[in-house]
């Protein structure tokens, strides 16, 4: 607790120094080359022969760089199953680590659904630094159980953060979102992706949103039937999310095959916070 109140105190000195240093032409100058300078740092790293490099321009990236091998090597796992060249659907993109991976190591055609405007330019800047751009398509709407304009709650206004939500007021865990940031924008349903879009269904689907899993599930009657396999992180402890989205799959053919460990959702992990991988008996 106290680390994080000097961290805070740390943080507000520093932007209190940034909006002085920004009232004089130096100090602009000097402000406009730091962001560019930080977008422009990237980390390279290698899983399994496969090289890749991503954008870091503050802490949580670096993080996530770090810890591409380790923090969910299930998600790894079954990418490296995929068939060469198939159609994989990446929902909750964030920055765009497994897409990036998918399209590098699989050939996969990837749409990488990405809402938050924080996000966008890092998995735009993943996608050329991974020379992805004829493999990946950006989609930057939510995905939800209906067509809607609602509001994208956000919990950080940090590059590449975690833990929003559409149309709703809670997060993962189920309860309520402690908002930071929110904006309007428009929602789609999967069926309706395919529809507005003319797109091939996916043989390979992620869904990561950090609490409305289930309402996506909702929304995407046919495109599960032609799925092949889900990776879904649920919340065991979140009944209705857990509970709805067992059922809907259940309801379209397809048996949890993994359980994967505990995921670490930004600063808390949880036992019953986990990635799960169902998959279509042929």
């Amino acid at each position: 607790m106290m680390f994080k109140k000097i961290k805070s105190y740390i943080k507000d000195l520093i932007i209190t120094a940034i909006r002085l240093l920004s009232l004089t032409s130096l100090g602009r100058f000097l402000s406009k080359n730091l962001v560019l300078e930080a977008m422009d740092k990237k980390i390279t790293v290698n899983h399994k022969g496969q090289s890749l490099t991503f954008s870091t321009p503050n802490t949580l990236n670096i993080y996530r760089a770090n810890s591409f091998s380790s923090k969910e090597p299930e998600t790894l796992e079954w990418i490296d199953a995929f068939e060469e060249g198939s159609v994989f659907w990446d929902v909750g993109a964030n920055v765009g680590l497994y897409s990036c991976y998918a399209a590098a190591r699989c050939n996969c055609k990837v749409i990488a659904f990405e809402p938050s405007v924080f996000n966008l330019e890092l998995l735009a800047r993943n996608i050329v630094n991974n020379d992805q751009v004829n493999n990946i398509s950006i989609l930057p709407l939510a995905i939800s159980n209906k067509e809607a304009q609602s509001l994208m709650s956000l919990t950080t206004k940090e590059w590449g953060g975690a833990l929003s939500t559409f149309g709703e007021t809670y997060g993962q865990d189920g309860k309520e979102l402690k908002v930071d940031f929110a904006y309007g924008t428009f929602g789609l349903r999967l069926d309706s992706v395919v529809d507005f879009f003319q797109l091939k269904p996916p043989r390979y689907l992620k869904i990561d949103v950090d609490g409305i899993e289930h309402l996506i599930l909702k929304g995407g009657s046919r495109v599960l039937a032609d799925i092949e396999e889900v990776l879904i992180e649920i919340n065991e402890g979140f009944l209705e999310q857990s509970s709805i989205s067992t059922k809907i799959l259940t309801q379209h053919g397809f048996t949890l095959a993994v359980r994967g460990d505990a995921v670490l959702v930004e600063d808390s992990q949880s036992d019953q916070i986990c990635n799960q991988i169902w998959v279509k008996e042929q």
